[in-house]
């Protein structure tokens, strides 16, 4: 089976090509891919209506709980992929910080830039590895319970 990139008859990116990409473009696409996985876990988890559910999400999505997730999965990263984290981090972003310290808002980035840039590469299988560690992180602290 084909997969959604192809379906698109978008050619697979080298690495090479990916230099020339805004870290900013890897955290919009690892934004909303980061998103996905989780609204999809929460649903399948928890058999509640979309307000509860959308509750339940916040917590795992929200700025504090990635910037939590990149730092306790910092000795997991390949260099390559802590490269892109801190590219991500490092970059000026328009958009502020509202309900977060800008430091969380900028590894929150950096986090969504990691998964962009695996996604572009179609890392799958790395990304699903890094998402199900993340949820293990936030759940271990038990704010995420109904």
């Amino acid at each position: 089976m084909k997969g959604f990139l192809e379906l698109l008859n978008l050619e697979i990116i080298d690495e090479e090509e990916l230099k020339t990409i805004s870290p900013l473009v890897f955290a919009y696409i690892g934004d909303a891919l980061y998103e996905i996985y989780i609204r999809s876990y929460i649903v399948c988890k928890y058999k509640l209506k979309v307000n509860e559910l959308h509750k339940i999400s916040t917590e795992f999505v929200k700025a504090s709980a990635q910037a939590k997730i990149v730092h306790a999965l910092e000795s997991e990263l390949s260099e390559e992929e802590w490269k892109m984290v801190k590219k991500g981090r490092n970059q000026k972003s328009a958009s502020t910080a509202k309900n977060a310290s800008i430091t969380d808002y900028k590894y929150a980035t950096g986090f969504e830039c990691l998964l962009g840039y695996l996604y572009l590469l179609r890392k799958t299988e790395r990304i699903e590895e890094i998402i199900s560690n993340a949820i293990k992180i936030i759940e271990k602290d038990g704010n995420c319970e109904v």
